[in-house]
């Protein structure tokens, strides 16, 4: 999915809030880079004002049409960021030519967040709300159908465990489920049959379903395949899982 995005990350640094952040990329790739920050410290960053950029012919650095990945390296509900939130929304006003998506796992904060002309949604703004096991799921997913969205995805990733949906899926608010396992070294094991099983639960609902990545151990036919962090999302798309219904 983040390959046909442009990242923007505005503010970097999160809390982990939730069994799913355990073994987060992002506190991982700070490790990597000796950041000096921690990762606990979320700080605004230099690409702020990134799809404003022009080129020397004043021409808009990302065309019409570029789709942003929005704080990937942080959550863009996360409480530090509220006094710079207004300025993105700002932006995403100005650049309604793109289209914005962002995924977090505080959507219990998105109400208290949202500018006060979002209406019922801003057409360019896809919302993502992650549910990595039951309880989660659970959790989240009442808060999200309810809010004024126009846009909606469901995240299982990282899947730590089998999840029933369904309760979710009806009405057609959701555009499509998109899974993913855990990467890095202490990764979960994924296993493809709670994958088949949530493929099967969108099918009967008729939401498009993505297998976005394997994640690092992938279960399968009662062995356990290690996937190079570069394979992961081929083998998911070899898995040939992928399903897509016309939007309603």
């Amino acid at each position: 999915m983040a390959g046909n995005m442009v990242m923007w990350n505005p503010w970097h640094g999160c809390h982990k809030i939730s069994e799913g952040c355990r073994h987060c990329y992002v506190y991982r790739e700070d490790a990597a880079f000796k950041t000096a920050i921690s990762p606990n410290e979320v700080r605004k960053t230099a690409s702020f004002d990134l799809p404003l950029r022009r080129d020397r012919k004043r021409n808009w650095k990302f065309p019409s049409g570029t789709l942003f990945g929005l704080c990937f390296t942080s959550d863009f509900l996360i409480q530090e960021a509220d006094e710079w939130r207004n300025g993105i929304w700002e932006i995403i006003r100005l650049r309604n030519d793109c289209n914005f998506i962002f995924f977090t796992k505080r959507i219990d904060r998105l109400q208290q967040c949202l500018p006060s002309d979002w209406n019922m949604g801003y057409d360019n703004v896809v919302i993502g709300c992650t549910a990595e096991n039951q309880k989660m799921a659970d959790y989240r997913l009442p808060i999200f159908i309810s809010l004024p969205i126009k846009h909606r995805l469901i995240i299982v990733a990282p899947m730590i465990e089998r999840i029933e949906l369904s309760p979710y899926l009806h009405n057609h608010l959701i555009k499509e489920v998109s899974v993913g396992g855990e990467s890095g070294k202490y990764a979960r094991c994924l296993d493809i049959r709670w994958v088949e099983d949530l493929r099967r639960q969108c099918t009967d609902n008729e939401i498009s379903f993505t297998f976005h990545q394997t994640g690092s151990y992938l279960k399968k036919d009662n062995r356990i395949y290690n996937i190079p962090r570069e394979h992961q999302h081929s083998q998911a798309k070899k898995a040939n899982l992928n399903i897509r219904f016309p939007e309603i």
